[in-house]
């Protein structure tokens, strides 16, 4: 799949910003700002990629790759704030 340079730049910033978000809103964040700027863009770049790949295809090109970073981001957040509470929960109620 090619990303022409205008698309990585997108995917960056929906990536930082929605990192940064997450660790506003999340005080006493579990990643710390730095952990959470890049699980954004890494989510970013995997929507990005994996959406398209599965068949879902939204609007037009600029939209669909905002739309889908947007999405892989928030979906890779929540799966490491998930994998991380389950392994913080293990470790304090683990006889």
């Amino acid at each position: 799949m090619y990303m022409s340079a205008e698309n990585v730049v997108i995917v960056l910033v929906v990536g930082l910003v929605l990192g940064w978000l997450a660790d506003q809103l999340v005080q006493g964040s579990r990643f710390g700002m730095i952990g959470d700027l890049i699980i954004g863009i890494v989510g970013a770049f995997l929507g990005t990629w994996l959406l398209p790949m599965i068949g879902v295809h939204i609007g037009a090109p600029l939209v669909a790759w905002t739309i889908n970073a947007i999405i892989g981001s928030l979906v890779l957040l929540l799966i490491g704030r998930l994998v991380h509470d389950a392994g913080t929960w293990q470790r304090h109620h683990h006889p």
